[in-house]
């Protein structure tokens, strides 16, 4: 008896009913349902890394996964304490395998904050957010009625710097009861489930970031130009390796991307457009809801991050530290 025959059966009525799942014939494939590029199905590259993640054992503490291949909270971990080196080791390969590490119940002061972010490497000073006034390292974000969230966008940190950020240390001082999640998209994954053929278009390409992308708007003429001496536009390849791990990913955001170098306007917003969206794939993500005291610590060479911008005109007030990177090749 073929597939096709055992899909359905006639009742007495003469309606036909289904016997089987329609996806049952599709062993584990994507499949296009539209002409528009609607695909459903499994994510199947996805597999190998979300087994090894399963495989993972730890000797300081333990772990608690979110997504596939993103995301995972550790357990048994007082970050306000001088933490010996094998645990700053073994925290910095868990962020490595995770992507992204989440932290409960951290009620960090500042110096503890700056102590804590310090042992990973030296840190930034950001030139466009206001900083906590007392640690210049601290990016303060204080939103309220006042003062909307703008960060909802898919982007990394500061990839207009020709050495954007290693990561970043996030701890929450003040959050609203609902909203104001953040999401943390794998672009490993994004880049490796690419069709081929736009992995060999893009294997060479080169991005051009700039700061007034984001920040430009806020700056008069004057401060614009000082600020682009100080920060011109730069170069990083379309697919970056990861200078740890050594794994290609996807390095291309819409909040600091100008355009694809050598492309006409139009085709370069078409291909931005298409790899950007990688990030919105539901499968490479995963989701943190903040908690007062939590804590999140991302590699920005392997993520993106969207602030979700849900809870106006409720308070939300978060800190930011970022380690200083290398530049992306």
């Amino acid at each position: 008896m073929t597939i096709t025959e055992t899909r359905s059966r006639t009742l007495d009525s003469g309606e036909k009913i289904a016997t089987n799942d329609p996806a049952s014939h599709l062993r584990a494939k994507r499949l296009r349902i539209t002409d528009r590029g609607v695909f459903v199905g499994p994510l199947g590259h996805l597999v190998a890394e979300r087994q090894r993640l399963e495989g993972l054992t730890w000797e300081h503490f333990d772990v608690t996964r979110y997504g596939a291949t993103i995301g995972g909270e550790i357990h048994g971990v007082d970050l306000a304490d001088d933490l010996s080196d094998d645990v700053i080791a073994e925290l910095r390969q868990a962020l490595l395998d995770y992507k992204v590490i989440f932290f409960r119940n951290q009620p960090l002061t500042s110096d503890q904050h700056v102590a804590f972010a310090k042992r990973f490497g030296d840190l930034e000073i950001h030139p466009f957010i206001p900083s906590n006034t007392d640690h210049p390292e601290l990016v303060r974000f204080e939103k309220s009625a006042d003062v909307a969230g703008y960060e909802n966008g898919w982007h990394s940190d500061v990839s207009w710097r020709e050495c954007p950020s290693m990561g970043a240390v996030l701890h929450a001082i003040q959050v609203p009861a609902t909203g104001g999640d953040t999401l943390f998209a794998d672009m490993y994954a994004a880049y490796e489930g690419l069709p081929d053929d736009v992995k060999e278009r893009i294997e060479d390409m080169v991005a051009v970031h700039d700061y007034s992308q984001a920040f430009g708007h806020q700056l008069d003429p004057e401060t614009q130009k000082e600020m682009r001496e100080k920060y011109p536009m730069v170069e990083h390849p379309v697919v970056r390796t990861h200078s740890e791990t050594g794994r290609k990913l996807l390095y291309v955001n819409h909040f600091f991307v100008s355009h694809l170098k050598g492309l006409s306007e139009e085709e370069s917003d078409e291909l931005m457009d298409f790899l950007c969206r990688q990030a919105t794939t539901l499968e490479y993500q995963c989701r943190f809801q903040w908690t007062p005291d939590s804590v999140v610590f991302w590699d920005n060479r392997a993520v993106q991050h969207y602030a979700n911008s849900d809870y106006w005109p409720d308070v939300r007030i978060v800190e930011r530290a970022s380690v200083i990177g290398d530049r992306p090749s």
